[in-house]
């Protein structure tokens, strides 16, 4: 009889043991993941190979998380200085960040508009339990004959790059956010896209995207049992485990007196 009184209670005491550990244990959900690149070139060009670059200096919330160039250049298409990106995954919050900076850049391939580049081309953004954000930063830049580009531009900008007598030959979107499929939010500062044509001074098909971010969405935070919960479950825990070895002791003592 004692010993079914024994593991019963030893019964109770894993299950409350287990309760509490649950309450512990990370979320089974998977978190969000988040990458960034600097530079990725996708074009052809007239009377040129197809040139394809990139992603350049990717880093992503599974590794790498960080990465670095000290320079880049795509001959003809444009270069580039220093590039910095990170992506970062906080476990007990599920919050997804990323980041991407290019420095230094200069866009040979629209150098019919006088000098085209920035000092700093960079991208961000931020997936948490409330949603997904992302901005952009420009610092320093020139559109040739276009003029200088706005510091912080607003989502989803475009400039319509027109050349004398040929007209439109490209597209470039300042701030661009695409909300993906899967409920992620991508931010690229700039992207070229180049609309095609077969006429002269033409410039080709394809795109240039410079600073990529990509966040989200956000994962479940980890839930750690706290406050009165966590208090009832240690009392419950230790008002069964005082009994059980009351129990123990007591057999363990007829015992030795029987013998």
């Amino acid at each position: 009889m004692r010993s079914r009184i024994v593991r019963r209670a030893g019964v109770l005491a894993l299950a409350a043991g287990a309760a509490l550990l649950a309450g512990i244990a990370p979320a089974s959900a998977a978190s969000g993941d988040g990458s960034a690149y600097g530079i990725k070139v996708d074009v052809t060009l007239l009377g040129v190979p197809a040139v394809h670059a990139g992603p350049l200096a990717a880093a992503s919330t599974n590794g790498p998380t960080s990465d670095s160039l000290v320079s880049a250049a795509v001959p003809g298409v444009l270069t580039a200085g220093v590039i910095n990106t990170s992506a970062h995954k906080d476990t007990n919050t599920g919050a997804v960040t990323a980041a991407a900076s290019t420095a230094d850049v200069t866009v040979p391939l629209l150098a019919a508009l006088g000098p085209v580049g920035a000092k700093v081309i960079a991208a961000k953004c931020a997936a948490t339990q409330a949603g997904e954000t992302g901005s952009t930063t420009l610092t320093d830049a020139k559109l040739g004959s276009l003029g200088t580009l706005a510091v912080n531009p607003a989502p989803d900008s475009t400039v319509d790059i027109k050349l004398p007598v040929i007209g439109n030959v490209a597209r470039l979107t300042l701030n661009e956010q695409i909300h993906n499929p899967d409920g992620s939010l991508t931010v690229n500062a700039v992207h070229l896209h180049l609309l095609g044509g077969h006429g002269v001074g033409a410039l080709g098909d394809g795109d240039v995207i410079i600073s990529s971010a990509t966040c989200g969405p956000a994962g479940l935070p980890m839930p750690v049992a706290s406050g009165a919960g966590l208090w009832i479950g240690l009392g419950l825990l230790g008002a069964i485990a005082v009994p059980v070895g009351f129990a123990a002791k007591r057999r363990r003592t007829s015992a030795a007196t029987a013998a």
